[in-house]
């Protein structure tokens, strides 16, 4: 006699998940860090595409209206010049940004890099590149490229960055340093050994991977620091320079008329803010969501 067996309730197959939509799922619960990259993507828009809407340069001067407030045929006003605030204001957005990011790519990089080559090989390898890091450390920055600064003129804005960079990546290198000591002492690490990959794709395969939110923050940090930094400088004339513009530059000039004529400083001044905030959230966002201990899936 044969018996009927009915079929069990199928149960639901866990749903594989991979990390990248891990990551993604968990980035957008995070209402301010979602708002955050809308603001830096629509800043880089309006800096790059509003420009071309507008008849007037960074450099034009209009010989009919020399510190007039905003109006129609000059949306931010004018300089005494004549030179149009609105698009000085794009085109300085523009310098910003770039410079903040690009420092921020190099600076973390950089430290990434020699963090992990000291910690991993030690030796005469971690005792030089720890002794540069001190040195770099106690050398005044500012100070240096204050003395430079005739010399980055004659140079441009991307050996600025270079500049700016050499200076922000030495404490994140000893962090990372320390977090490699630990990690090569894993089993995933010595497995890899005996299997026979070389040094760098260790360490660029399972040792840089498990610092992706300490990476993730130190270059969003990097970025509202090299935009304040570039602030700074420029607004001490050691920065961007003239017939260039950046936010700096544009409150250095706009600073004795802020409370007289604000639409020279104002635009500059709410531009840097809301782009080093927005960042600052985009960053919080990115390293919960990177954080394999962060909360549900």
């Amino acid at each position: 006699m044969t018996h009927s067996t009915s079929d069990a309730p199928s149960q639901p197959v866990p749903e594989h998940v991979s990390r990248g939509k891990l990551v993604l799922r968990r980035f957008l619960r995070k209402k301010l860090a979602v708002g955050g990259i809308v603001v830096i993507l629509l800043m880089y828009a309006l800096a790059f595409v509003a420009p071309l809407f507008s008849p007037w340069t960074y450099a034009s001067q209009d010989p009919n209206a020399y510190l007039s407030p905003p109006s129609p045929r000059h949306w931010f006003g004018t300089t005494q010049i004549g030179g149009d605030v609105f698009v000085q204001t794009m085109h300085g957005l523009q310098k910003s940004l770039s410079i903040g990011l690009l420092v921020a790519l190099i600076a973390t990089g950089l430290a990434a890099i020699v963090g992990a080559a000291a910690g991993y090989f030690g030796g005469w390898a971690d005792r030089a590149l720890m002794w540069l890091v001190d040195l770099l450390l106690v050398l005044p920055s500012f100070l240096l490229l204050a003395i430079m600064s005739q010399w980055l003129r004659r140079q441009g804005w991307l050996m600025f960055v270079l500049m700016l960079a050499a200076f922000l990546w030495m404490i994140t290198a000893r962090i990372v340093r320390g977090l490699t000591l630990s990690l090569k002492e894993r089993e995933f690490v010595k497995a890899a050994k005996y299997a026979g990959e070389s040094a760098w794709r260790i360490i660029g395969r399972h040792i840089l991977p498990n610092m992706a939110s300490l990476l993730i923050v130190d270059a969003t940090i990097n970025v509202g620091t090299a935009v304040l930094a570039e602030t700074g400088l420029s607004y001490f004339g050691f920065g961007v320079q003239p017939p260039d513009v950046s936010l700096g530059t544009l409150i250095r000039d706009g600073a004795p008329f802020a409370l007289t004529s604000s639409w020279l400083f104002l635009p500059a001044g709410l531009l840097l803010i809301v782009g080093v905030l927005a960042v600052s959230f985009a960053g919080d966002g990115l390293r919960d969501a990177l954080d394999p201990t962060g909360g549900r899936p």
